[in-house]
């Protein structure tokens, strides 16, 4: 039975939420059954969140050294595999989503944990921090804004979240693949974005260098030269924690490639500073880097 068009998109959307040309996912779809569109009375393909979960399961196994080939099979098997008998991923991690909301809401960090296991035990890495933690983190803070749940319940969850990021980057400064240094500008305090994309390019290869939130530019800019950095990456909530230190941000980008991210950056910022702008979804800004470089 064929799925209504809510939540469907044509080619150009999924190319850009997966980082992968049209002309690509085109060839996958033909040559591994990779994509399984629907059409539009219009005549259009139409792909589901199932089809974009399998292409970026596919991104995941090539960046492991699978073949294209087997990296298809595994993508089309762990996307109808990893969820619970007789229930779609996307109803899955949604159903998870929301009784991790309830654990954390509650202070209640066992139920919050045992969540997070079922989450990272069902789907990758990729699919917990692009489906859950992000969207979550995202929600959090407008839910705080908006007096929804006091400082405590923000604290508690943002704490909890953090540690289980951080179990996860053990031993992301090791490896022999280029190295990327991460930090949040001065007065920025969030850094759990530059987390999640740290994860993200770990899992494609690369050493991280965590430097962590409100981290003076001369600072960054040491430990760039000291390591040496193939890459630098800077995070904002805010763009005015990149205008306030416009000056010695240009200077970086002159030391390694720099990468502006979070939701204070924006094409225009990091283009007025010599840097890259890596978007807003860390896993696929990950992917981009690694397997197309910088914009």
């Amino acid at each position: 039975m064929t799925e209504p068009h809510v939540n469907l998109v044509r080619i150009g959307e999924l190319s850009n939420r997966v980082g992968v040309s049209p002309e690509l996912l085109r060839a996958w779809e033909r040559r591994y059954g990779l994509l399984q569109p629907q059409r539009s009375e219009g005549g259009f393909r139409l792909y589901s969140p199932h089809d974009e979960a399998r292409v970026r399961r596919m991104q995941e196994e090539l960046a492991r050294g699978l073949s294209a080939a087997e990296a298809a099979v595994a993508a089309i098997s762990s996307v109808v595999d990893k969820a619970p008998p007789g229930e779609a991923p996307s109803s899955a991690i949604g159903r998870l989503r929301g009784d991790l909301v309830d654990a954390l809401d509650l202070f209640d960090d066992a139920a919050a944990q045992a969540c997070l296991d079922r989450l990272f035990g069902a789907f990758s890495v990729e699919a917990v921090l692009r489906d859950v933690i992000l969207p979550y983190l995202r929600d959090l803070g407008v839910r705080w804004a908006a007096g929804d749940i006091n400082v405590g319940q923000e604290h508690f969850a943002s704490h909890l979240i953090r540690g289980r990021l951080l179990g996860l980057a053990r031993g992301w400064d090791q490896g022999g693949g280029p190295r990327a240094v991460l930090a949040c500008p001065p007065g920025e305090l969030h850094d759990l974005g530059l987390i999640s994309f740290g994860l993200a390019l770990f899992r494609q290869g690369w050493r991280i260098t965590f430097l962590g939130s409100n981290t003076p530019v001369d600072t960054i800019e040491g430990a760039a030269r000291t390591l040496p950095a193939d890459l630098i990456v800077t995070s904002a909530t805010q763009p005015e924690h990149f205008a306030a230190s416009a000056e010695p941000l240009s200077e970086l980008a002159r030391t390694a490639p720099l990468g502006f991210a979070g939701a204070g950056a924006s094409p225009r910022v990091a283009s007025e500073m010599g840097g890259h702008f890596l978007g807003e979804d860390p896993v696929a800004a990950a992917w981009r880097v690694s397997h197309g470089g910088l914009s």
